[in-house]
Order: C-alpha cells, then structure tokens, then sequence
C-alpha cells in the first residue's frame, strides 16, 4: 500500500476514527450520508485540519502527520476549484511547481503540457472566469497534478458541473486518474461517481467505516440502511431459517438457504403492488399503506409502511391504475426469486 493512515479527529460533537490504506495508482472513494466526517478525513489528509494523539499518516514509507500542508507531497482538488482569479489557466497550473522553487520557464511548460493532456492547450491564456465550469474542473485537476504528488485528494469533484457536463467530465477524470501513479482519494456523494471513477468504495458513517470493498460488492451486500438507498435497494437485517428471512412479523422467503443472522434485500422494481389481495399465494406478500409518491427518474416511487417499510417503483400508468394516494391500503408482494439473501 502507498498510503496507511488511522485518520483521528475528536470534537466535542464528534469523533473520526478511520483506518484508510490505498494502494499506489488505486482510487478509493470514501462515501458516507452529510457529517459522516468525508470531509473531514479529507483535510485531515492534506494537513488542513490538525488530527488528535492516535493519528498518523504514512505515504511511501514516510509519516507525513507532523508536517504542515505545504510540505505533503499531496494535490488537492477542491469542490469549488479555488482557482486563482487573476491567473491565466496556464500561470494556475504553474503555480505549484513555482512554490517548489521550480524557474518559471521550466514550471510554465509543465504546466503548458498538463493542459495539453487534459485537453485545454487552447485555453493556456484565459483566466478561471472565462473558462466553463468542465474546464475549470480540468484546469484544477491539472494543477493538483503539477506538483507531482504522492497523493490525490478530490474533494466532490463533479458537484459543481451541471448533469450533462457531469457524464463528459466523469468520463475524462476517469482516464486520467487511471494515467495517475500515486494513490487517490476521493470524496463524494454521488454513487454513481464513486462506481465509476473507484476501484474500491469505503463507507464512513458517524466517523467509522462501516461497509468497504469493490463497488460491486458493496452493490451487491449492502450492510447499513445507508448503503442500501445509495445502491436502489430495500434492505432488511433479521434471522435465517433455512429458505426464508424473519423480519420482525414477516417471514420473507428466499432462494438462498442460510441460518442465524441475515441481511436479505431486493430492488424497488420487484415490488408488485395490488389494491386487493390477489389469487393464488405469492412467496412474499404483506399487506402495506401508502406513505407517499414521489417521482423517480421515468417512473414513480411508492414509499409503503406495514410490518415492514418499503419502496416500491411503478410505471405512472400503474399509479394511475391503482389510484394510489397516501393513506392507501395496498397488498405488496416479492417473489423469492427477486431476493437475495446473505450473512450478516
């Protein structure tokens, strides 16, 4: 691993304590619901916020905890790029390496290269203003990169860019941080950045981990409430017995057979919902009422509460079928095939 650290921060309201390594050329993306402490993981790392005794930071075999921030061998990229408004894009980039006591010709055609790579040679001699908020992000990226850091920290790298920029850029910051040999960090909200730009997602909620691994496997067993909304699915924790779950009341069968402790989940799209109770006798099948309705992409969510809380995801035609308002008395079913089942 390039990077080892236990990253410790203790405030009077909260506490971090988060064991982190990141393999050299490997992006780790650290997610987590708002105050799980990403943020604060992220500055600890960069030396902008100080961490308490228990702390330490090791990047290529030397502890970096007891230096100040301008002398990590880390990039940042900020939220907000904080690009510096009177500098063309070209003397932005070149900045850093000026810092580092670089001359100014050999800094300025580093800089004119990195841009180059990131697609901007055109724009050397505009300044932060006149640049789009895509090529800001590649301007920022392109000076983090500069410094020819050990580490790189990206701070929601995407929030700022609207969501037809968001699906160009992702898709360019994913090749160049492929091209990137250090070990990357990356904070975000947005699963669907982490499941592209990361090689493995690690999960922090009130200041610890709490679920990590590739982005597939965390899709596929998702460990907290959390996690189960970031990937689109309903999550349950109950007993195993055999081929079926107990959930409080609700014995949900399954095509898995386990014993003892289970988390069981299945996705919005296999929830079936129906005024009366139907024929036959469905596997899985609960009576619900309507929570509420809410749009979800091109069809519409059901939230549903009964013996246990679920959503549900349906055409609007079926919406207006069912003529499902909140207070409504539903039947709700899931067939054993569509759950999955797994130890917790």
């Amino acid at each position: 691993m390039s990077l080892h650290a236990r990253l410790v921060v203790t405030r009077p309201a909260f506490a971090l304590d988060l064991a982190l390594e990141v393999a050299a050329g490997e992006v780790v993306a650290l997610l987590g619901p708002n105050g799980a402490g990403k943020t604060t993981a992220l500055r600890a790392l960069a030396g902008l916020t100080a961490m308490s005794p228990g702390g330490r930071i090791t990047l290529d075999g030397h502890d970096l905890h007891h230096l100040p921030a301008d002398r990590r061998p880390i990039g940042v990229v900020f939220q907000d790029y904080l690009l510096f408004p009177h500098l063309s894009a070209l003397d932005n980039v070149a900045f850093g390496p000026r810092c580092q006591g670089v001359p100014k010709a050999e800094a300025r055609r580093a800089a004119a290269a990195l841009l180059d790579r990131v697609g901007l040679a055109g724009h050397a001699a505009a300044r932060p203003g006149r640049l789009s908020g895509g090529q800001a992000q590649r301007v920022a990226l392109a000076r983090a990169l500069a410094v020819r850091p050990r580490l790189l920290l990206l701070d929601e790298p995407l929030a700022a860019l609207d969501a037809h920029t968001r699906l160009e850029i992702r898709s360019g910051l994913r090749h160049h941080l492929a091209g990137f040999n250090g070990a990357t960090v990356l904070v975000t909200h947005d699963p669907l950045d982490a499941m592209v730009l990361a090689d493995r997602l690690v999960v922090i909620e009130h200041g610890a981990v709490v679920q990590q691994g590739t982005p597939g496997e965390v899709a596929r067993h998702p460990r907290t409430d959390y996690v189960a909304r970031l990937v689109g699915l309903n999550l349950y924790r109950g007993t195993a017995r055999g081929v079926g779950v107990q959930v409080g009341e609700l014995l949900l069968s399954t095509s898995e057979r386990l014993t003892g402790p289970a988390f069981v989940a299945f996705p919005p799209a296999a929830v079936a919902l129906y005024r009366s109770r139907p024929d036959g006798s469905p596997r899985n099948l609960w009576p619900a009422r309507v929570g509420g309705v809410e749009r979800h992409g091109d069809h519409v969510r059901v939230h549903l509460d009964g013996p246990i809380s679920a959503f549900a995801d349906i055409t609007p035609a079926a919406l207006a079928d069912l003529d499902l308002t909140p207070g409504r008395e539903v039947w709700a079913s899931v067939k054993a095939t569509e759950t999955h089942a797994y130890p917790a």
